[in-house]
């Protein structure tokens, strides 16, 4: 009885057309070229729902994301150091670290690095080196005799003026040097360096100290700083120097200049000649208007209507305890060695001359100015009359 049912509905299944029997293989959707791409799960796997596109986008933009978030770091911390780098030196200019330097020890010095080396060459002479190839050493110390010879610069100065072997000798202590140099882009002139007297150092150490301290013999750190400051600043620097060469102080100096490249007389006379115009209108006195320093002017000129200067000639400037300048020329051994050229009395050219390396607001050579100030500094930081006693004498 219940196979009956069951048999007729197989033969009547059997009795219907093929399409209207249910397929019992899955679906599988398909797309063609033009057909939007649709995300609706096919299958009941969880491979068959990976978007592979999707997975490198998202991977590549992670590692962008990654690498941005890193280089910002990179730069924050690098804008940091160079901030605090800066706000430290900013903390460094405004209270400077006051530490006293031991002359025993030049190194423990803040301003050491300006301050003059000094070796020992291979005949036990003490030299310092001036960091240029073709002048690569000047002399700690030089002698120069007592320059005499004819006033007037008009007239001729025989070889025979100055008798080395005659003439007192003075021994000069090298203060600072430094290279002249021109042009935005530096070209070398000449190597300068500037000495005083070894027996009247005693003599600036005691006028500069008072100026700072009226009750003390040496200066302190401090003190020291002050001296410098005042010493490098136009104004005050200009008048300081032009005060203490009125009066003088120190009695005997000399520039010894060293050409780098080959020049002549007149091309070394034409920046000295602009240096003294520039500077004359700033000396303290009568002024440099009158006829008399004319005529200097006229006999300074006069001295340098030479020839050529070879390189790594030397050229002396020298001042007396009057203020008269004097000019001598070493062209070597067959010129005769070091000869007097000229003498001009009026002390106001050299004043004017010397105020061109030492102060002001432009110098003719300002690596040469700081080296002369810390070569002051090595002076005030010893009692006076000290520095003299220190220095030893060249090996003749």
């Amino acid at each position: 009885m219940l196979r009956q049912p069951l048999l007729w509905q197989a033969a009547r299944t059997a009795a219907r057309p093929s399409s209207a029997i249910p397929s019992l293989r899955p679906h599988i959707q398909r797309r063609t070229l033009l057909s939007k791409r649709s995300f609706r799960q096919t299958g009941t796997r969880a491979v068959e729902n990976l978007n592979l596109r999707n997975i490198a986008q998202s991977s590549a933009d992670y590692h962008r994301n990654k690498q941005i978030f890193l280089s910002c770091g990179i730069v924050a911390g690098i804008v940091s150091f160079i901030y605090v780098s800066y706000r430290i030196v900013l903390e460094i200019k405004k209270n400077p670290i006051q530490a006293d330097a031991d002359p025993s020890n030049p190194l423990s010095d803040p301003n050491a690095p300006n301050r003059k080396i000094i070796v020992h060459d291979e005949n036990g002479n003490e030299i310092v080196p001036t960091g240029h190839s073709v002048v690569p050493s000047f002399p700690r110390t030089i002698s120069l005799p007592s320059f005499t010879g004819p006033l007037d610069a008009t007239e001729p100065v025989q070889p025979g003026t100055i008798t080395t072997a005659a003439a007192p000798e003075t021994e000069y202590t090298l203060v600072g040097l430094g290279t002249r140099t021109v042009t935005f882009i530096g070209i070398s002139v000449y190597v300068v360096g500037f000495y005083i007297a070894t027996a009247d150092i005693a003599a600036l150490q005691s006028a500069l100290v008072k100026k700072v301290n009226p009750i003390a013999t040496t200066l302190v750190p401090g003190e020291r700083d002050q001296l410098r400051n005042e010493l490098l600043d136009p104004a005050e620097g200009a008048k300081l120097w032009d005060e203490l060469l009125s009066h003088n102080i120190p009695a005997r100096t000399a520039f010894r200049v060293i050409p780098v490249r080959d020049t002549d007389f007149h091309h070394l006379r034409d920046g000295f000649v602009n240096a003294i115009k520039t500077r004359g209108p700033e000396l303290s006195g009568k002024g440099v208007d009158d006829e008399a320093f004319g005529e200097a002017m006229k006999q300074f000129r006069a001295v340098f209507n030479r020839g050529k200067v070879p390189k790594a000639k030397e050229l002396i400037l020298a001042r007396d305890d009057k203020g008269h300048l004097s000019i001598a020329f070493d062209g070597g051994k067959k010129s005769g060695g070091r000869q007097l050229i000229g003498v001009v009395p009026d002390e106001r050219v050299s004043r004017a001359l010397w105020l061109n390396y030492l102060a002001g607001k432009q110098v003719a050579s300002e690596p040469a100015r700081k080296s002369i100030v810390e070569g002051i500094m090595e002076f005030v930081e010893r009692p006076v009359g000290t520095v003299a006693s220190m220095v030893v004498p060249l090996a003749r």
